[in-house]
Order: structure tokens, then C-alpha cells, then sequence
């Protein structure tokens, strides 16, 4: 999960290499904005988690887009208390 600067939006989505990922939102956000991610400036991570299969990663994605924000707050807070951005803990 990614938000942007001021944790307003967030943005759910799955990738197979997430600095890759975040890299081309944060150039999206800069220069053409056609995404959601990059329209609202969402780079900052927030919110990971790992699958061994994309087929359990996407049911994953599409359960937490369901999701009201008190949820995936309440989730974002479980593994990251303080809201910190985690763009450069992940490898």
C-alpha cells in the first residue's frame, strides 16, 4: 500500500519488484500523471506483504481493495505503528 505525502490516498496494488514499482510511480507522479498512483502522488510506502504465487498476491489485492479505510488503517498500523514511509527498507 502506498499513500501520498500527506497519507490522504491510498493506493493498493501487486508487482513482482516493488522498488521498480515505486520508482514508476514517483516518475508518473512527476511528469505525465496517467495513473491513479501518479495522478494523486501516491509513492510512499506504507504496507507490504510477500506471496510465493502472483494468484495469491492478486486475491489479495482484491480483498483489501474491498476494504473500508478504518480497515486497511487498522492493518497499516499493525505492521508499521508510526506511518513511516518504508521506500528505502525494501530490497
Amino acid at each position: 500500500m502506498v499513500t501520498n505525502e500527506n497519507k490522504k490516498v491510498l493506493y493498493i496494488g501487486v508487482t513482482n519488484n516493488i522498488q521498480k514499482r515505486l520508482s514508476q510511480h514517483h516518475f508518473d507522479s512527476i511528469n505525465s500523471k496517467k495513473s491513479f498512483a501518479g495522478k494523486y502522488n501516491c509513492y510512499y510506502l506504507l504496507y507490504y506483504e510477500q506471496f510465493d504465487s502472483i494468484e495469491l498476491a492478486i486475491a489479495r489485492e482484491k480483498e483489501l481493495k474491498k476494504w473500508r479505510r478504518e480497515k486497511k488503517e487498522r492493518l497499516i498500523s499493525s505492521f508499521n505503528p508510526t506511518w513511516e514511509f518504508l521506500n528505502h527498507q525494501v530490497i
